[in-house]
């Protein structure tokens, strides 16, 4: 998404990411050395956008509700909950302005939700401009390589709903992309788990992530796209019979809980069958 910054701040912090007492392995670290884009910041009719140095937006907050996941793409990638009514684990990959970390873990308040973001800039700054909160118990903020997340066999057979949203500087497309890391995934998720990526349509980085989760996932199932290009792709991993009557219920009840725009999602997935 693409939006006129009316102001740009740069934002530098030392303040190490809080870490919790136990946490998956890491692997070894890569020999390559990392260089990060710039975390800036924008603010526009009381919404505070997340940007690395250019006008790409990686995430939004609207600073009178932190907990709310602002954008349409970020509200579709929950569409696991359709599925998942009492998940245990849930994992993000790639914090953004940690929407979906936080409204996770608001609303899942028996669940274990954990993040993983590389740069150690965007989480200082999730904790100190997008309301991030301290790590606990049942909240865990990583900072790590989202490959080497998916590789730990600690963590596979484990989660209920793996989010993943991997965009650098340039947004060409998610950073990792290939059929294994998409395997890697799989492996991650419980039975009956379900993983939401989100995708550019307009961009030829779709059709290989769409041909990749496809080899690597029993069954796949994209939402219509929204925003500039945004498309949210369900991914489960086991293939699941799609009864509409029964999705737009559960759909009812995720918009009397959540206020999350479910039923949306149920049209999109019948528009998506019909295909």
């Amino acid at each position: 998404m693409l939006i006129k910054r009316k102001s740009i701040e740069q934002v530098e912090s030392s303040r190490p990411a809080s870490k919790p007492a136990s946490k998956p392995a890491k692997a070894a670290p890569a020999a390559r050395k990392i260089k990060y884009a710039p975390v800036t910041l924008s603010e526009q009719d009381g919404v505070r956008y997340l940007h690395f140095g250019t006008e790409w937006v990686q995430g939004a907050m609207r600073i009178r509700k932190p907990d709310w996941p602002e954008l349409e793409y970020a509200q579709q990638m929950m569409a696991w909950m359709l599925w998942v009514e009492q998940p245990r684990r849930i994992a993000q990959l790639g914090l953004g302005t940690a929407a979906l970390t936080k409204f996770c873990y608001k609303h899942f308040p028996q669940a274990d939700v954990t993040a993983i973001e590389l740069n150690p800039s965007v989480i200082a700054i999730c904790e100190s401009m997008f309301k991030l909160p301290d790590n606990d118990e049942r909240l865990h903020v990583l900072e790590m390589d989202a490959l080497d997340y998916v590789h730990d066999k600690s963590v596979h057979n484990t989660l209920d709903a793996l989010q993943v949203d991997l965009y650098d500087a340039t947004a060409r497309g998610p950073v990792l992309d290939t059929p294994e890391f998409y395997q890697a995934c799989n492996a991650c998720l419980a039975d009956g788990g379900v993983m939401t990526v989100n995708l550019f349509g307009d961009h030829p980085s779709y059709a290989k992530n769409i041909k990749a989760m496809k080899f690597a996932f029993d069954q796949v199932v994209c939402l219509p796209q929204v925003h500039d290009g945004n498309v949210v792709a369900i991914a489960f991993k086991q293939s699941r019979p799609m009864d509409l009557e029964a999705l737009k219920a559960r759909a009812a009840q995720i918009v009397a809980d959540t206020k999350l725009p479910a039923k949306s999602w149920v049209k999109g997935i019948e528009q998506a069958l019909q295909k």
